[in-house]
């Protein structure tokens, strides 16, 4: 232990303990002369998940979810969540350190104005925090009288005596079977589309936006094969890309051609001072790269262009053979996932399975196809009242049995490198009651309104969002989270532009893209109901006039709990579509499947009557 670290620990505050962190942290802000200071959950590439090294958030407070923020005062303390993780937060964040805080109704721009007072400095580190991000505190600093500072170095990482290393995980090359488009071709389109908008270059932090447009993939970070870089795409399809060439092998190497350069990741400065030199206009998304990508090109005289990065939407489209990979992904996923419910129909019951080896055994079924690269995502296994926690993580200490007369939802998905999956299916151990069956009905209308929706070209998610709601808006109830997200291929399991949710979008549904359809109910301290497939946005088939419809594609293969549906509820469009999915699930694995679990699923999915 070091000195500093001696005089903030207290026989009270055990070193290293929660309350000592927090201590330190508060020593190391006055230091720095800074009244309060600002920690996401993100890292410089605002990715969803972060390596152990970036994982400040959870060092700090405990709180492990994929979204948060801690707001750090001299004598106050909060966490801000978002309605996924308001249970989440309340069994890992000490209550007596930090205010828990729901972030949609208790923002972040609240506690600044609440906590302080005019002429004091809030601190943040302009690497974890993007343009359209500091907009919002800042006006409230403005309203406060309160001074928004940029950190020079983070105040965590220099009271975190054993932070890990910046990963430096290998690169690899992903084959051309699987992208359908060469890294070339990609950096000509980009390029051609940088060049009609007068803009001449990119600065590309997202992962996801590096992965596709060189095919490649890493696995700097849990559940997505990310390689965390920076690039800089020339409207005249040069490449500049900035990483550390210890990930490098020869292999990923020979397939880079002359276009593209690598550069060590400390150079990326002197290359954006360069571009001001040169007085050139570049784009760098406000909503995506970091504030100090922002504040180096204007300081060195750049003219930013604050538009999208342009990979992300032509990565959400889709081609014709990524499509087909998708298709093929979620053929094999589905194969595990109905002997996973095979499995899980003939011991359940015995109340001998936990939430922890029901996971355990999805990802053993999965593990076992040669094409298995990793979850997508922790697997949620939330028995009973833990499925009610929206991104429930079980733990030793959380694990629950599955017990007769309970519901147990499973939200599980896999990496493959021709796609990526991710499905959630809520099962009744035993008899369900009345009361289950209703909800689940209700959630499954509105899951199936939005499987059939037929909608004209330019239609955003948030004009679907009703649709999934419906039913349970007329029972008086709702869900506190989006009702899709996009799905990468071999790449994150919630990519964007694209989503449906009540939040507005200005990103109109286009064929090629794939994103979710799960709506939810939740009843706190009882059970969790969601139902999710993947589907493909695709062109409507026999639309009259001129006008482009679009429509959704099912690609998820696996069976819905027919114990949980009140028919009584469904009418005959919902019942026939249902039927007509379940004939689509048969079909296409019962002979794909060992004897014991193709004769389940024959049964899971007989016509409702």
């Amino acid at each position: 232990m070091n000195e500093k670290q001696e005089r903030t620990t207290s026989d009270a505050n055990p070193p290293d303990s929660r309350p000592d962190r927090l201590a330190r942290l508060r020593h190391e802000l006055a230091t720095r002369k800074l009244d309060a200071f600002l920690i996401p959950r993100s890292d410089e590439h605002q990715g969803e998940y972060v390596s152990e090294r970036a994982d400040r958030l959870a060092w700090l407070t405990g709180f492990t979810g994929s979204a948060g923020m801690a707001a750090v005062a001299a004598e106050s303390a909060a966490v801000f969540t978002d309605g996924r993780y308001t249970l989440q937060a309340e069994t890992e964040v000490d209550g007596t350190l930090y205010a828990r805080r729901h972030i949609t109704d208790q923002p972040v721009t609240e506690w600044i104005i609440e906590t302080l007072s005019d002429g004091q400095r809030l601190g943040y580190d302009p690497w974890l925090m993007t343009p359209a991000q500091l907009s919002r505190y800042r006006t409230a600093c403005k309203k406060a009288g309160v001074e928004l500072c940029p950190s020079d170095g983070n105040p965590v990482d220099a009271v975190w005596p054993d932070q890990p290393p910046p990963p430096l995980a290998p690169v690899s090359p992903l084959a051309a079977k699987y992208t359908g488009e060469t890294s070339s071709e990609k950096r000509n389109r980009i390029g051609a589309l940088l060049k009609s908008e007068d803009t001449d270059a990119v600065v590309l932090t997202a992962p996801d936006s590096i992965a596709w447009l060189f095919n490649i993939r890493g696995s700097d970070v849990p559940f997505t094969p990310f390689a965390l870089s920076f690039a800089i795409l020339h409207a005249d399809t040069h490449a500049e890309w900035f990483i550390d060439p210890e990930k490098l092998s020869p292999e990923v190497t020979a397939t880079l051609d002359e276009a593209v350069t690598v550069h060590a990741p400390d150079e990326l400065g002197p290359a954006l001072d360069r571009l001001g030199d040169e007085n050139r206009t570049v784009r760098a998304d406000p909503a995506m790269a970091a504030a100090w990508i922002h504040d180096r090109l204007k300081q060195a005289g750049a003219r930013v262009d604050g538009r999208a990065d342009p990979c992300q939407l032509a990565k959400a489209c889709k081609n014709t053979q990524q499509r087909e990979g998708m298709r093929t992904a979620h053929l094999r996923d589905g194969v595990a996932m109905v002997r996973f419910l095979t499995w899980l129909a003939a011991e359940a019951e015995s109340g001998a399975i936990t939430e922890m080896a029901a996971a355990d055994k999805l990802e053993t079924l999965r593990r076992e196809h040669d094409l298995f690269r990793d979850l997508s995502f922790p697997t949620i296994s939330g028995a009973g009242p833990n499925g009610a926690i929206v991104h429930y993580r079980v733990t030793p200490e959380t694990d629950r049995r599955l017990e007769p007369g309970s519901l147990y939802l499973v939200d599980s998905g896999a990496q493959y490198p021709d796609g990526t999956t991710d499905i959630t299916r809520t099962i009744a151990i035993g008899a369900p009651t009345a009361d289950m069956r209703r909800h689940f009905t209700l959630v499954l209308k509105g899951h199936i309104a939005l499987a059939r929706a037929v909608f004209p070209k330019g239609t955003t998610g948030s004009q679907l969002d009703v649709l999934a709601r419906q039913a349970l808006w007329q029972a008086g109830l709702d869900y506190d989270h989006g009702t899709g997200h996009g799905v990468g291929s071999y790449l994150s399991v919630h990519e964007g532009p694209q989503r449906i949710s009540k939040m507005p979008s200005q990103v109109a549904l286009q064929p090629g893209m794939v994103i979710s359809n799960e709506p939810g109910f939740y009843l706190t301290g009882a059970y969790g109901i969601r139902i999710e497939n993947l589907v493909l946005v695709s062109r409507a088939d026999g639309s009259a006039g001129d006008a482009d419809y679009m429509a959704f594609e099912t690609l998820t293969l696996a069976p819905i709990d027919r114990s949980l549906i009140d028919t009584a509820l469904l009418d005959v469009d919902e019942t026939a579509w249902l039927n007509a999915y379940h004939a689509t699930v048969l079909n296409q694995l019962s002979g794909l499947l060992p004897p014991a679990a193709a004769s389940w699923l024959a049964e899971a999915s007989a016509p409702l009557d």
